[in-house]
């Protein structure tokens, strides 16, 4: 009996002694990996690379790190590797079927870094997200929407999506239609939509803003408003072309379309 205890507590001893060990390993090699990392992102020729390039390189390095970390764990912990690698390879199905997701992703990724759809800072539509383009991982894209929520989509769902960038071309067209009763003055709808264009801020001369009847509504006439503008002074030239021209229909004394008022008499 005497000799079976000793057994265990040598046994628990040294097994005590491993898993300290890893656990040492696994903080002084964190701490190692946050200063190589840190250290990386502080080189100048990191620095000079595109936002796009650090963010896809930071987010790989990261994880060979951790990869190798794990690695030296089970080895001070005595796992042979070839054990290891052993029940890797009877589950190979069953690993293989559940990385596909990840090495799918990991494919959109180099897609993304190599054909470049996109770049950290653009704002993008794609896989039901819409917003500005933070960062770009291994795995994920992540995208911070108007209202500042982070949407974390998966980079092979990107790479098999249509993607609309609207960050890509320094210039975008403002299309707006405003309404106007039926009988109004065309051409001084027109012009009247035209003068107020050219006096807000950020509408370019060239390509000119135009300003055409473009349809009717059961109870008035649709004008369409097209401005050029900076894509980055989008949002800022939509809305103050509407309110501009609003106060500008308002002032010329154009009417806005009338709604017919049906009114049914029920007799009992």
């Amino acid at each position: 009996m005497d000799g079976f205890l000793d057994k265990l507590v040598s046994l628990l001893t040294g097994a005590g002694g491993k898993i300290l060990l890893a656990i040492i390993v696994l903080i002084v090699g964190r701490i190692i990996i946050k200063a190589l990392i840190k250290g990386m992102t502080k080189l100048q020729s990191f620095s000079k690379m595109d936002a796009t390039i650090q963010s896809f390189l930071g987010s790989l390095v990261r994880i060979v790190l951790y990869a190798l970390l794990i690695i030296a764990i089970i080895e001070v912990l005595g796992i042979p590797m070839t054990s290891v690698l052993t029940v890797l390879a009877s589950a190979g199905l069953a690993i293989g079927l559940a990385l596909q997701g990840a090495l799918s992703n990991c494919a959109g990724g180099l897609m993304i870094l190599l054909f470049k759809p996109f770049k950290i800072g653009d704002y993008i539509s794609a896989s039901g997200a819409e917003g500005t383009v933070k960062e770009i991982t291994v795995f994920y894209t992540v995208i911070l929407t108007v209202d500042n929520k982070r949407i974390t989509v998966p980079n092979g769902s990107l790479m098999n999506a249509n993607v609309t960038n609207f960050s890509s071309e320094d210039l975008r067209r403002v299309d707006l239609v405003f309404r106007a009763a039926r009988g109004s003055n065309v051409n001084m709808v027109q012009g009247i939509m035209l003068k107020t264009a050219e006096g807000v801020n950020g509408v370019l001369t060239d390509p000119a803003p135009t300003a055409r009847l473009s349809g009717y509504s059961d109870n008035g006439m649709e004008f369409t408003l097209r401005a050029w503008c900076k894509s980055a002074s989008y949002w800022n030239v939509y809305f103050d072309l509407i309110g501009a021209v609003d106060s500008a229909f308002g002032a010329s004394g154009i009417g806005a379309p009338v709604t017919p008022l049906n009114v049914s008499v029920v007799n009992k």
